[in-house]
């Protein structure tokens, strides 16, 4: 089918969003979007809390917020709801292993991490690109995720590290294009 530019947009492998396959092209598809990878950290009386997670966006400029997605299987989560607070640790492109012991259930995510205390004592990678400190706004329902509203409390960006990026189902590196 050609668009504006009489340019052909591919379509063999198009398939209904509700199709037998929906679940795998869904992910496919939309795995064409690269994402940064972020981890969600809290701290409360019953410990450490965390867990890896690439649905996050900014959302408001003002008031300052941001919204994420979190799986209702996840097992961290409620914790981290019910404290009301937690930080997102924007990964530096060396973080990959932390997204991955992050994203793994029934381990000790925190073992071996170094981190400091954010200024509402929520834990801080060290290393990370950026951080933002947030309050639960508003949770809703969103198929099998929840969207979280946060309002942002505290935020910080290092100077020079580079953001860990995902995208087709793996991670990628930034590569500088030039001058623009």
């Amino acid at each position: 089918m050609p668009d504006e530019l009489g340019d052909h947009i591919p379509m063999n492998n198009a398939h209904p969003a509700l199709d037998e396959h929906a679940s795998a092209s869904f992910r496919s598809t939309l795995g064409n979007f690269c994402s940064g990878v972020t981890v969600v950290t809290a701290l409360g009386d019953d410990g450490l809390f965390g867990f890896t997670c690439q649905a996050f966006s900014s959302l408001s400029l003002d008031p300052p917020q941001i919204v994420l997605c979190v799986s209702r299987a996840s097992t961290t989560w409620p914790a981290i709801s019910r404290l009301r607070r937690f930080c997102i640790n924007v990964l530096s492109e060396s973080q990959q292993q932390l997204s991955d012991r992050f994203s793994r259930s029934g381990t000790d995510k925190f073992a071996g991490v170094r981190w400091n205390y954010s200024p509402g004592g929520n834990p801080l990678l060290a290393g990370a690109s950026a951080w933002i400190e947030c309050e639960i706004n508003t949770e809703y329902p969103g198929g099998d995720h929840l969207i979280v509203v946060a309002d942002v409390r505290w935020l910080d960006a290092g100077p020079t590290e580079r953001p860990l990026v995902y995208h087709r189902g793996r991670y990628t590196a930034l590569r500088d294009s030039g001058p623009a």
